[in-house]
């Protein structure tokens, strides 16, 4: 099934105690209101991410499509901090971790929201509140949110070969598998002469 990652979110440690409201006085691109929030936001244009810092050097990163950005971007700011706060290294190997993938997916079929809830018993439908349904997988554990025309939207998994493995289980719970036809063995007869 194809997919498409739209965001990915990762945590890093810059391993240092940061000064966001120096921060935020000398970068423009962050943000820092400590009575609303205890992190600062750090916009980047390129790639296009967001990042939380923390006094303690902890980054959240969201918002970038391959891990490739999250490296690039923790460099990118940790670069930027370096010229306000010279005892923050600038990260050459940028270590992090990837806490959520999320991702769309269309199973290219309409879905029947109604009879999916009522015979997946991990599926939840309150079309009232909501016009999708939000199926749960226990293994990879995945939340998807599925909707009428097929598409989805699936969060939860850390890598992307989970995204893969629930993606699969996910439509073979809402479709089922796909059966192969039988092959038609050709029946060999002799000519008669």
């Amino acid at each position: 099934m194809k997919y498409t990652i739209v965001n990915i979110v990762a945590s890093s440690n810059l391993n240092a105690t940061l000064d966001l409201y120096n921060l935020a006085v000398s970068i423009p691109n962050i943000e820092y209101e400590p009575e609303q929030f205890p992190g600062a936001i750090l916009k980047l244009k390129e790639p296009k991410v967001s990042m939380l810092l923390f006094k303690n050097g902890k980054v959240i990163c969201s918002g970038a499509s391959s891990e490739k950005q999250i490296g690039l971007a923790i460099r990118k700011a940790s670069r930027l901090i370096h010229e306000i706060q010279k005892q923050v290294k600038v990260q050459k190997k940028v270590k992090y971790n990837v806490v959520n993938l999320v991702a769309t997916a269309n199973l290219n079929q309409s879905l029947d929201l109604f009879q999916t809830a009522m015979r997946l018993d991990n599926v939840e439908y309150e079309p009232e509140q909501f016009p999708g349904a939000i199926l749960r997988i226990a293994e990879p554990k995945l939340t998807l949110l599925l909707f009428k025309n097929g598409k989805m939207i699936c969060a939860g998994a850390k890598r992307e070969s989970l995204l893969k493995k629930g993606l699969k289980v996910a439509s073979e719970l809402i479709v089922g598998k796909k059966r192969k036809k039988p092959s038609q063995k050709k029946s060999k007869r002799k000519k008669k002469k």
